[in-house]
């Protein structure tokens, strides 16, 4: 496995697997790598001939209140995970790198990064849209692998591959859970022990709303109530949204009648977590 610094040497080894006729996959990530991490990796290696892991802690993706600072980093456990899993190549640039001093341009995309989590992080998805065009044109990968439990962003990559005319293919992968069904993520390594126990709130209200769903309510307002309720019983959880949105445009339904995203955020004490489940069985 090697691992890279800089563009300049990134792009180089890139070049030369491709002047092999090799195809590359791309896993993005901010580091602090866990199950759902190495689900995207093994997909990745499944699929492609080389596969490359960046590092990266974006920073223009983080509003100036939020836990850049503070965000969980382990490069020498990130490495063993992705030599272990075969990983060809880690791209780590440091933050100059990517940004220089003289850097000016933004990526930013409408409508779908307006509702969710859009409404809370204003400057979010313009950040994150700006670091993964750069990782495209740096890495020029034949697929990059992407999460589902971070719908909204997975849906904005792919209209922005879409929208910029991009060679490559977006490939979305299903959330990886703990046992007791709470999605994977960095920031869960956050809470202590008793707000690791009430963030399995956020996975019993979505399970409320598919059960609704399947027993054929298709009012979103009574959904959202009986969620907003399940949640309140949990007192250390404090609810930043809920919406019921358009599988497509992410914009909020009133009534269910095709296929939607049920999404949500909460904050467990001071950390904000997010989870979401896909409904399309519709039968009206």
């Amino acid at each position: 496995m090697e691992m890279t610094y800089t563009i300049k040497d990134t792009r180089e080894t890139v070049k030369a697997w491709k002047q092999q006729g090799l195809t590359i996959g791309l896993v993005p990530t901010m580091g602090f790598l866990h199950e759902g991490h190495e689900s995207l990796i093994q997909q990745a290696k499944r699929e492609t001939d080389r596969v490359v892991v960046s590092i990266f802690v974006n920073p223009t993706q983080f509003a100036p209140n939020e836990d850049l600072d503070s965000y969980p980093r382990d490069m020498e456990r990130d490495a063993e995970i992705c030599r272990k899993l075969g990983v060809s190549l880690i791209f780590h640039p440091d933050v100059e790198e990517m940004y220089p001093a003289d850097f000016f341009t933004f990526v930013d995309i409408h409508i779908l990064s307006e509702n969710l989590c859009g409404r809370s992080r204003l400057a979010h998805f313009r950040g994150v849209c700006t670091v993964v065009n750069k990782l495209f044109q740096i890495i020029a990968p034949d697929k990059a692998y992407f999460g589902e439990k971070d719908a909204q962003q997975l849906a904005i990559i792919k209209q922005m591959v879409k929208d910029l005319n991009m060679d490559l293919e977006i490939i979305g992968c299903p959330i990886i859970r703990e046992q007791d069904g709470l999605a994977k993520s960095s920031r869960n390594a956050y809470l202590n022990e008793q707000e690791r126990q009430a963030a399995v709130i956020l996975r019993q209200s979505l399970l409320l709303s598919q059960s609704m769903l399947h027993e054929g309510e298709r009012d979103v307002k009574v959904i959202l109530e009986a969620m907003t309720s399940k949640i309140g019983t949990q007192p250390l959880a404090k609810i930043d949204y809920i919406h019921i949105v358009d599988l497509v445009t992410l914009q909020d339904v009133d009534r269910i009648e095709r296929p939607v995203l049920i999404a949500l955020a909460v904050l467990i004490g001071k950390i904000r977590l997010i989870d979401n489940i896909m409904y399309s069985e519709i039968s009206i």
